[in-house]
């Protein structure tokens, strides 16, 4: 069974910095795109970061860009999302998916992440 697990999100002041994990199994996602998503209360879900399968490609949200940083390492199945500087507007619930840069075949639960101003 495929699974995608978040976590690390949690409540941080404004200007701190929280570092999310997603743990894949079932398979290896070496060659996946995985990307990192999120959607605040009363709000679509959006795009926040994506790493290709190869590392070579990474893209950002303009609104994120310079502050977060994602990172994957294959031999453990698993993505980072490194955020710093956070603001009370990245409150959201972050999910973590797994596909290709054209669709999203896997997801996870998501996990919260708060910031107080």
């Amino acid at each position: 069974q495929v699974r995608l697990i978040e976590s690390g999100g949690g409540l941080v002041q404004a200007g701190g910095s929280l570092r999310l994990s997603c743990a894949a199994s079932g398979r290896t996602f070496s060659r996946d795109t995985m990307g990192w998503f999120r959607q605040a209360p009363g709000k679509d879900r959006e795009f926040v970061a994506i790493m290709t399968g190869s590392g070579v490609t990474t893209r950002y949200a303009d609104s994120v860009k310079g502050r977060f940083t994602i990172s994957r390492d294959n031999a453990k199945n698993t993505v980072y999302l490194q955020m710093n500087s956070l603001k009370a507007e990245d409150t959201a619930v972050y999910y973590c998916a797994a596909g290709t840069l054209a669709q999203y075949n896997y997801w996870g639960q998501g996990t919260q992440v708060t910031v107080s101003s």
